[in-house]
């Protein structure tokens, strides 16, 4: 069976999780792919976006939010985290599982002399501290697998994009499970680049497929894979609205006293948006009434604050009160 094998050069997050679609759906042969990509954040198909991410982190720092195709937890990407994706047919999917996937990127790292192991769950590990996650999908008789490798990635961005406080959402999403992290590069005796990193994984794991083409994608490929990039992976509805129905709890401290929040919030749209506590309750209604209906999305819920009569929400409190909505 031909492998095609790519090593990526775009760094646009959405671009290359639409190419893993486009691949998985569009194409007979199996596929190994290296990538990389910008500061990111890429959730889980299951997951809660909002419940997943420091939203004030993230959007001060201006930092995408992305969903992928297979479930599992989040994951940060910046330019020195390392992706890699196997695409692969099979007669039966019950053959498919994480070790088939994973060994050939033990093995090359071995080759650098470094130790890294699975625990059998979905991760790679070195002294007991992650350097990747993984994540599969099934597509008929196609898998799609792929998985970081923290190499010499911005550790503290990464911790701080995902630090959330789980106890604000209510929810049956996939939530996922937060690890102490490290950097390959700090077990590497002989320094490399995440660049030389990124081209010696690209030709050691490709010497696993005997029939490996090197695959440079077509005017026909970029133009398609855009396409889905656009209507699929840079949409709200995808980012956002495709998170399970959930609900938001807060408490907000202001000068008048403590303002009870509870949301409630169905494909992204707050559909139920209740106030209690130090403030009145015709204040209380009228914002509910200016809510409902509208993306749980900070520039929005913001302005459908400041559009309310002054009589009834001075500007102050509107921006105060749309911060602890999220």
């Amino acid at each position: 069976m031909i492998t095609f094998c790519i090593n990526q050069s775009n760094f646009d997050p959405y671009f290359n999780l639409a190419a893993e679609e486009y691949f998985l759906k569009n194409f007979q042969e199996d596929f190994f792919m290296i990538w990389r990509s910008r500061p990111s954040v890429v959730v889980g198909k299951h997951q809660n976006a909002l419940a997943e991410i420091n939203h004030e982190f993230v959007r001060a720092n201006q930092i995408p939010v992305a969903r992928r195709l297979s479930g599992g937890g989040t994951v940060f990407h910046d330019p020195g985290n390392v992706n890699f994706t196997f695409i692969r047919n099979v007669e039966k999917i019950s053959e498919v599982n994480f070790k088939i996937f994973t060994i050939p990127v033990i093995q090359a790292l071995k080759k650098l002399g470094v130790d890294a192991y699975t625990t059998g769950r979905n991760d790679l590990l070195i002294d007991g501290k992650k350097i990747s996650g993984n994540a599969e999908h099934v597509h008929r008789s196609r898998v799609l697998h792929h998985g970081t490798l923290l190499f010499d990635s911005h550790l503290d961005a990464l911790k701080d994009a995902l630090k959330v406080d789980l106890s604000k959402f209510e929810d049956k999403a996939v939530q996922s499970t937060r690890s102490e992290v490290i950097n390959i590069s700090d077990y590497l005796s002989n320094p490399i680049s995440v660049e030389e990193f990124t081209d010696f994984l690209f030709v050691e794991i490709s010497k696993n497929y005997p029939e490996c083409q090197v695959y440079e994608l077509t005017a026909k490929d970029e133009a398609a894979i855009k396409n889905l990039s656009v209507e699929k992976y840079q949409t709200w509805d995808w980012i956002f609205g495709y998170s399970p129905r959930y609900r938001f709890a807060n408490k907000l401290e202001t000068p008048k006293g403590e303002i009870r929040i509870s949301l409630l919030v169905e494909k992204g749209l707050i559909t139920e948006a209740v106030f209690s506590g130090a403030i009145s309750g015709e204040i209380s209604n009228n914002i509910s009434e200016a809510l409902q209906g509208c993306r749980h999305d900070y520039e929005l819920v913001k302005a459908a604050l400041f559009s309310l009569n002054e009589l009834f929400l001075e500007s102050g409190s509107a921006e105060e009160l749309a911060r602890g909505m999220f």
